[in-house]
């Protein structure tokens, strides 16, 4: 197979069996021989000296072994070459390099040998098991002497021709090779050619399919990792008769049909990466006890139907990951019996009924249930126990019930997301010294009562969110000072009255990227705003903020959302031309404005309506139009033509 001039190889050890071509005899090199070999090496090629680092400094000292980019062993044999970036063009046929026959590791990366073919010399250094000739320009076909250098790994090979000599080969590892085969072509070269094959590791090789039925030859396959090739087949049924399989990746394949269920009752199976497949469909069947599942990878395909309450027989099942399928039904209670639980993520899918106590997974970093049906309580876990907790997010579901205090005070959770349930009561104040919460989202339920003011005091915070909920009473906004690292508070829609004292100083707030306070009975601008330059979201919107927009607000140079909808705002401050170059909505309606529009502000998102604008619409709103995907001047006082 030929080669572009920029094309590439990158060659790394793979193989646990070395094989038996012949013994190659080399008799013991003398380090002054090596030296030689090295000087004669230089010395015939041609690089450029102002560029090298590392070639126009050999030759000065006696000891070869010192030299940069020179490797050697305890016996003083040169093992290693590194010839990264040395400018070196010409060839490489004929060198001093081949007779370097204890050479294990060489990289000729980025250099410039345009005019040269890859030499079949190569093939006599027997004891190469690293070779980099990435980027080294080599023009013509890989010669056929290097499958005799059993301890490489080859990239942009034809594949029958690599493997034809290598019966013995127990692991085969052409990751990222540009292998571009039909089915019947790499599944018959393979099972014709290495028979004993264990390990076949080609993912990204634009492998397609369908799979040919040679494959199943292979009995001994224990690893299969085929991920991210165009197979867009069917899974054929024989690779459940792969008795010894213990790894089966096919993510992201175009695999369609249905997945055959014998292959997950493979007894050896561990790990089953099927993620990213949106056409195959499939369901779980019954589980043997004996199984030995470890990692069950099923996101973004469209398996479907119930959970089988056999699932707890896989006791050592440390992974789940089943976002965005169709499954339905309940969760098994029996998942509680699978105490080596470490990733759970089954959101986006059907599930309904009651969670079940996960309190036995005492290794649980993540629990995702979001965007299903569920609902009761979630008081069956104790979460306390769930001491290496890091992500728990169960929003968009219909849970019930109250909060167990627990969680505000875990050792070790990151973040706690319960959006858009029907939690309800009030949120008592709760016990914290210092812990890593550093995202609490309870927005969407229907909590009552004041804001816990213990919430100051999980310092770590970075986004906090009650909106859409009914906490009442009243908010001093100074006490978040305190929480140095917030970047995104959300207290919108609520029956909360915000209040800003006058004399808090507007540097000791956090930098907010999102700051979202609409429905919180604002009387006026927050001071400190003027000192936000990374606020990039503002929904100030539906409070009772009178008078001017005042001209500091455009300043903010990273703005990108602003809400200042349903106030009574009177006028604005400064002309449009002054808004921030990245903002992208302006929400000004249902105010009170009235200044006349000489031109209108070039965002995405405009919408003006319901105001007292009173002049003629602008002549120039069709350069602004080249910017705007949405338009309202709808019930203002505008008068004459439209442009």
């Amino acid at each position: 197979m030929r080669i572009s001039l920029f094309s590439w190889l990158f060659f790394i050890p793979i193989c646990s069996v070395f094989l038996n071509f012949g013994i190659f005899v080399v008799s013991q090199t003398r380090t002054t021989d090596q030296r030689d070999f090295l000087i004669e090496l230089k010395n015939n090629l041609i690089f450029n000296k102002t560029s090298s680092k590392t070639l126009v400094h050999w030759n000065k000292s006696s000891n070869c072994c010192s030299w940069e980019g020179v490797t050697c062993s305890k016996e003083r044999h040169v093992i290693g070459l590194n010839l990264f970036n040395e400018s070196i063009t010409g060839g490489l046929h004929n060198s001093s390099l081949f007779s370097l026959q204890n050479l294990q590791t060489l990289n000729l990366t980025y250099n410039n040998l345009s005019s040269s073919a890859i030499p079949s010399q190569f093939g006599s250094v027997t004891k190469l098991s690293y070779l980099n000739l990435s980027n080294a320009g080599f023009v013509g076909q890989i010669p056929n002497a290097i499958s005799r250098l059993t301890s490489l790994k080859i990239e942009n090979p034809d594949l029958a021709t690599l493997v034809q000599n290598l019966g013995e080969l127990k692991e085969l590892y052409l990751d990222g090779v540009n292998i571009s085969a039909a089915g019947n072509e790499w599944c018959q070269a393979l099972s014709s050619s290495v028979p004993n094959l264990r390990v076949l590791s080609m993912s990204d090789c634009y492998l397609s399919g369908p799979f040919n039925s040679s494959l199943s030859k292979l009995q001994s396959l224990s690893i299969i990792r085929l991920n991210n090739n165009p197979l867009n087949a069917p899974v054929p049924d024989f690779f459940a008769n792969f008795t010894n399989l213990t790894y089966l990746g096919l993510s992201s394949c175009g695999l369609s049909g249905t997945f055959p269920e014998k292959i997950f009752q493979v007894l050896t199976l561990q790990t089953l990466d099927l993620f990213n497949n949106k056409l195959l469909k499939g369901s779980l069947p019954e589980f043997l006890p004996n199984g030995s599942l470890r990692s069950l990878l099923l996101s973004g395909t469209k398996f479907s139907g119930a959970l089988p309450g056999s699932i707890g027989n896989l006791k050592m099942l440390s992974t789940i990951d089943h976002f965005g399928c169709n499954f339905s039904g309940s969760i098994p209670k029996s998942m509680a019996k699978l105490t080596q639980l470490i990733n759970l993520d089954m959101s986006l899918n059907e599930f309904n009924g009651q969670i079940p106590s996960f309190s036995m997974a005492k290794n649980l970093t993540e629990i995702n249930l979001s965007h299903n049906n569920l609902e009761g309580s979630i008081n069956s876990t104790q979460w306390e126990e769930l001491i290496k907790l890091v992500n728990l997010d169960l929003g968009y579901n219909s849970i019930e019930g109250s909060i167990p205090l627990s969680l505000f005070s875990h050792p070790s959770l990151q973040k706690l997301q319960l959006l858009n349930n029907k939690f309800s009561g009030g949120l008592q104040e709760f016990n914290v010294s210092s812990y890593p919460l550093n995202t609490l989202d309870l927005s969407g339920n229907n909590f009552k009562g004041p804001l816990p003011m213990s919430v100051i005091n999980l310092k770590g915070l970075k986004s906090l969110s009650f909106s859409f909920n009914k906490f009442n009473g009243s908010f001093q906004l100074d006490s978040i000072q305190q929480l140095t690292n917030l970047s995104s508070l959300d207290l919108s829609y609520n029956n909360l009255s915000v209040n800003y004292s006058v004399t808090a100083s507007s540097l000791s707030f956090p930098h907010f990227s999102t700051l979202k306070l609409a429905s919180c009975k604002l009387s006026k601008f927050p001071e400190f705003l003027k000192n936000q330059s990374k606020l990039v979201t503002l929904d100030l919107s539906r409070n009772q903020i009178p008078g001017a927009i005042p001209n500091w607000i455009w300043k903010i140079n990273n703005l990108m959302y602003l809400n200042l909808s349903y106030n009574r705002l009177a006028t604005l401050q400064g002309p449009f031309r002054n808004l921030p170059s990245q903002l992208s909505v302006l929400d000004l309606h249902s105010n009170q404005l009235q200044r006349q529009l000489t031109h209108l502000p070039r965002v995405a998102y405009l919408d003006f309506s319901m105001n007292n604008f009173s002049s003629v619409i602008p002549t120039s709103i069709g350069i602004s139009l080249t910017f705007i995907i949405f338009l309202s001047l709808s019930s203002n006082n505008f008068h004459g033509n439209i442009p």
